[in-house]
């Protein structure tokens, strides 16, 4: 492999090959076997990413995409096969242009949410996040792996809140999509009043779409724009406690027929207690005082009637609750809502919320309706007791949707990664567990490592379509070769 040649794109002193980094980037967090790449390649600007992918086409030579920094937990970031390059983006960490005129900003892929967010709040605006993302999550992967933002009432699209993006094809073709497509420069579109908002593309094609979810298998973002959201001058946050999830997923459907809500989702006592502990003990104390199951809901004020919106849904708010024999509180043993409004569009205090507990963590997440989820809770459950594991050890998170016509159902399981007994019991709860949920109708949109089996095992046409796709936009298989159904 040409080292060199590396070292002419994106200078000798980016081009890294010492042990200790090679040994941090063949594995994570996840299930998935250790590989370890050839190099590390850190580039600087899309000229060089182009570059990079034109030398691996020339030299066949696999590329694996990354710009969140570590910990990684999914195993899409671990070479697939051997002989690899990691593409790290994490020195493209421009935000090009925030527009608070359209709600719009422009990031590079090495930007993360505790880097974006106080920038937007210097114009008045706010990103829409994830549940309390890590610190060094990339936004923009953040948005290309489709993570539910936590405000269902503002998601239009299950690619929301990403629009239009610079795509670095595995031919080495550049295309912007959507509006930005041109056919003017991206600062000539500017002039004339384009925000770069509009993500559908030429004629019935919506590029991003095909890299969406795509674990950086079909092309390379080298920038994106993102809708945002004004800044909150006013927010009220409730709790609602229950003995019974039903009753809670009741009032989520009635508060969003009307969209009564902004941020709204649901946590079991172990993932609020996670969310609000800063040390195992602390979560355990926590947990013992806390409900089996907890809605959180806010509502934002912005604007120049901050305090008459707020106030009215508020009370519509408490009526709707008591129609479905709940009541909303401010505080509960344990928890405030001053503790968990400074948590909902901010990225995590370090240690990262998921580690605080035993260190580690692995999730299995997928898509279902709200309705669905009491059963799929009960066959994580069953599965658990038959492996001799409390239910209690498991947090679960619930995540509508689109306007509530999906749901983003997510267990977690905390297991101390020094304990072979726990990470077993783990890697088996994993992989029979996402096997029995699959089968009961879970839909794993987002199939990392083993999940792909199965996902793509039954469905011979969409496998084939995808490939096809795959041999259109990367015909040399240089892109994260090994992952999903490549």
């Amino acid at each position: 492999m040409d080292d060199k040649k590396l070292g002419e794109i994106v200078g000798a002193a980016n081009v890294l090959d010492k042990p200790e980094v090679i040994e941090e980037y063949a594995g994570d967090l996840s299930f998935v076997p250790r590989v370890r790449p050839e190099y590390v390649v850190r580039p600087e600007n899309a000229g060089q990413v182009r570059d990079i992918v034109e030398w691996a086409n020339k030299t066949r030579t696999p590329l694996v995409p990354v710009s969140s920094g570590p910990p990684h937990f999914r195993g899409d970031s671990v070479p697939g096969v051997d002989g690899a390059v990691v593409v790290d983006l994490s020195r493209m960490r421009r935000i090009i242009r925030v527009d608070p005129q359209n709600r719009v900003a422009m990031i590079e892929p090495g930007v993360t949410f505790a880097e974006l967010q106080p920038e937007l709040a210097k114009a008045g605006m706010c990103a829409y996040t994830p549940l309390v993302p890590r610190r060094s999550k990339s936004v923009i992967g953040s948005m290309l792996e489709r993570e539910p933002i936590t405000m269902p009432a503002h998601h239009w699209d299950a690619t929301d809140p990403m629009l239009c993006a610079e795509i670095i094809f595995g031919t080495g073709q550049v295309l912007r999509g959507g509006e930005a497509a041109g056919p003017d420069t991206i600062e000539e579109q500017w002039e004339i009043g384009k925000a770069q908002m509009t993500p559908m593309g030429l004629s019935q094609f919506n590029e991003h779409r095909l890299i969406s979810g795509a674990q950086g298998t079909i092309g390379i973002v080298t920038w994106s724009t993102l809708k945002c959201r004004y800044l909150s001058k006013l927010n009220r946050t409730f709790l609602v406690p229950s003995q019974n999830l039903g009753q809670l997923i009741d009032l989520i459907y009635k508060l969003l027929r009307i969209r009564l809500c902004d941020h709204l989702f649901i946590l079991n006592g172990l993932n609020l207690a996670c969310l609000l502990g800063q040390t195992a003990g602390e979560i355990d104390g926590l947990t013992a005082k806390s409900p089996p199951w907890v809605l959180v809901v806010s509502f934002e004020g912005y604007g120049e009637l901050a305090e008459n919106k707020v106030r009215y849904q508020e009370a519509d708010f408490m009526d709707i609750a008591r129609s479905c024999r709940l009541e909303s509180v401010i505080e509960m043993p344990g928890a405030s809502t001053k503790d968990i409004s400074g948590l909902l569009s901010s990225p995590s205090s370090e240690p990262y919320w998921k580690l605080r507990y035993k260190g580690g963590c692995h999730d299995i997440f997928f898509l279902t309706t709200l309705d669905k989820t009491p059963d799929f809770v009960s066959v994580m459950t069953s599965l658990m007791s038959s492996r001799d594991v409390p239910a209690e050890n498991a947090g679960v998170y619930l995540q509508p949707m689109v306007q509530g016509t999906s749901c983003h159902c997510e267990f977690n399981l905390y297991v101390d990664p020094a304990s072979q007994t726990e990470t077993g019991i783990a890697r088996q709860l994993v992989n029979e567990g996402s096997r029995d949920l699959a089968e009961k109708g879970g839909f794993f949109s987002r199939p990392y490592g083993a999940w792909a089996d199965f996902a793509y095992g039954s469905d011979v046409e969409t496998v084939t379509l995808q490939r096809k796709v795959k041999k259109i936009f990367d015909p040399n298989g240089i892109l994260n070769p090994g992952k999903m159904c490549f």
